[in-house]
């Protein structure tokens, strides 16, 4: 593949899950990738470098970096995240929980499109993909903090988008659905040792969990040309969960059989 042959990416929280895979997938289709992450890690064709994703010194050092190291910047995939724990009430989460979680789920995201567009504008255009979550569409996905945080990061790729017109950079969020990766592996180590596996997804139409590859092809379509007419919109990426709100049955094919 040679999608994004030439092109100049940035991905944060690189190391691992959603972020490694995208990495991944960038570098197959030809982009030359900086993967920031505070964990040290390697992954074939990208360039690590070291970077808290809430820290504004250091995003701005990971951006002059990455333009610096490939004669520009083009694409920038925002998707470091903290989950603050698998649980958590609106009571139950001390303040200093809260700011942590938004300093890097949500100030994070803000951080890297305010540095990072106008490098992108510069070369006439790119895009900017932030990492939402189904759990910021509404209530039931995910802890408050989390979810809030979420929901902040769908609305920031509005607001950006908006702020950003006539620059040519465009800005989306990807929402993934239930994912197996290092956040999520409590989730289904826990299934796995009850001998519930089969039971992971079960409230989404195709009735499994997904895998960072699939939130990866989506984030490459959105960096893609195929998508150069979309912008400041959050995609769900979760088997249809977000389609429908809970409920305690369902009206299926089989019910419409006499």
């Amino acid at each position: 593949m040679s999608e994004f042959a030439g092109k100049s990416v940035i991905v944060t929280g690189a190391a691992s899950g959603i972020g490694r895979a995208t990495a991944a997938a960038f570098v197959a289709a030809g982009a030359r990738v900086v993967g920031c992450d505070r964990e040290p890690y390697e992954i074939d064709g990208v360039m690590p470098f070291a970077m808290d994703a809430g820290d504004e010194a250091q995003v701005i050092a990971a951006i002059g970096f990455a333009a610096a190291l490939h004669g520009g910047l083009d694409i920038v995939f925002a998707n470091a995240g903290i989950s603050g724990g698998l649980v958590g009430g609106i009571f139950d989460v001390d303040a200093s929980a809260w700011a942590e979680l938004l300093r890097v789920n949500l100030i994070g995201p803000a951080l890297a499109i305010k540095h990072a567009a106008p490098r992108i504008a510069e070369r006439g255009g790119g895009a900017i993909i932030c990492t939402a979550s189904v759990a910021g569409l509404r209530s039931g996905a995910g802890p408050a903090p989390y979810s809030a945080s979420k929901a902040g990061v769908i609305n920031l790729v509005q607001v950006a988008a908006q702020q950003l017109a006539g620059t040519g950079v465009r800005v989306n969020a990807v929402l993934p659905g239930l994912i197996e990766t290092g956040m999520t592996r409590p989730i289904y180590d826990d299934a796995r040792a009850r001998g519930s596996e089969a039971a992971i997804g079960k409230l989404n139409p195709l009735r499994r969990g997904g895998e960072p590859e699939e939130i990866a092809a989506a984030v490459l379509f959105l960096a893609s040309d195929a998508a150069s007419y979309v912008n400041g919109v959050a995609l769900p990426v979760d088997g249809g969960l977000s389609s429908s709100h809970p409920t305690s049955g369902r009206f299926t094919v089989g019910a419409l059989r006499p």
